[in-house]
């Protein structure tokens, strides 16, 4: 699939880049792609959720009234899950929520993704640039530049730019990363997904 490469500025550079078959034209495979973004999603919940049982809880351990005669069910304890400020029963107890993919199906569903986004012509090619400082504006301009200021855009690099990467950092509907962090959860979740040559590159030799 060939893609013409833009500038800045949104302007044709008159050079073109291939898209490998491989990596952006595969049968998209969706239960790998459900896999993937579910281990994505379990992967970022802490887990440090916790009620108290009724062994935990601060309190008397008298018994309330005698057993027989009171015409009433029989209670043992104030820290009963029957009583209001008891224990609760069956709560929520810190928990690790991740979970293990197999390397190869987590790369078939970034290239399942990958695939989907060439398929909906979601992938906007840019020749490799940088900017000169940290400027949040300069990153507006440049994305409105696209004519994507209304997109959700994810901007992936070949390798780590900070002033790009703090340039875009306040911006609501802006992402950027390398090709090393490109996940599929971050791929489906753009609306456009803006590569640069060498990111294209360096996303062949990863995934190809």
């Amino acid at each position: 699939m060939e893609v013409k490469v833009l500038n800045v500025s949104g302007k044709e550079t008159g050079a073109s880049v291939h898209l490998p078959e491989s990596v952006f034209g595969i049968e998209p495979n969706d239960h790998a792609i459900y896999l993937d973004v579910k281990q994505y999603l379990a992967n970022q919940r802490q887990g440090t959720h916790k009620s108290k049982q009724r062994n935990e809880i601060a309190g008397s351990t008298r018994k309330l009234y005698k057993q027989k005669g009171t015409g009433g069910a029989r209670a043992g304890s104030i820290k009963s899950p029957l009583f209001n400020g008891g224990g609760r029963v069956f709560g929520p107890q810190p928990r690790d929520y991740s979970f293990k993919l197999n390397k190869k199906l987590k790369q078939l569903a970034r290239k399942s993704a990958l695939s989907y986004k060439a398929l909906d012509n979601s992938i906007v090619v840019l020749e490799d640039f940088t900017f000169d400082a940290v400027k949040t504006k300069t990153y507006i301009q440049f994305v409105a530049d696209l004519n994507l200021s209304d997109e959700k855009t994810l901007l992936v690099l070949p390798s780590a730019n900070n002033n790009i990467y703090l340039s875009s950092r306040n911006l609501k509907k802006s992402k950027v990363i390398t090709a090393d962090q490109l996940s599929t959860y971050d791929v489906l979740n753009a609306g456009k997904l803006l590569l640069t040559t060498d990111s294209v590159k360096t996303l062949e030799e990863a995934l190809a």
